[in-house]
């Protein structure tokens, strides 16, 4: 059952509008009620990844891949997070840099302790991760 859409009315300085407006039309937003919504969504998913709940997202990470030692260790710490990992994408970059994109689905704390993992290896040239909502 989908639920009763609600209005309600915001009050907002002129400026932080017209900021608001410029932001979300570049976003290729065509009205502010999806925008605010999507605002409200992005921080429910913030605080659930903070509090531990389920989430869903991505962890990437670009790396040299001439260091052995650093490609090795990549995959032992994806082999220790097996219950979380959905898929791992592997993209040579160029002659020398690889991107490593791993889906994740699981409590927050495991999922950001992937991510730590992974991003502290030597050899990693850049991480970050990624979270949304995992469904629910």
């Amino acid at each position: 059952m989908k639920d009763k859409l609600v209005r309600f009315g915001v009050s907002l300085e002129g400026e932080l509008l017209r900021k608001f407006d410029s932001h979300i039309g570049a976003g290729g937003y065509d009205n502010r009620s999806k925008a605010i919504a999507d605002l409200i969504r992005k921080e429910f998913v913030s605080d659930l990844f903070e509090k531990g709940g389920a989430v869903a997202g991505a962890v990437t990470i670009v790396y040299d891949h001439h260091r052995r030692e650093t490609v090795n260790r990549l995959l032992d710490i994806q082999h220790d997070h097996g219950g979380i990992i959905i898929s791992a994408q592997h993209v040579h970059l160029d002659h020398d840099n690889c991107l490593e994109i791993v889906a994740v689905k699981g409590p927050g704390a495991k999922v950001k302790a992937l991510a730590d993992s992974l991003k502290s290896v030597k050899g990693v040239k850049h991480s970050t991760l990624s979270v949304t909502t995992a469904g629910k």
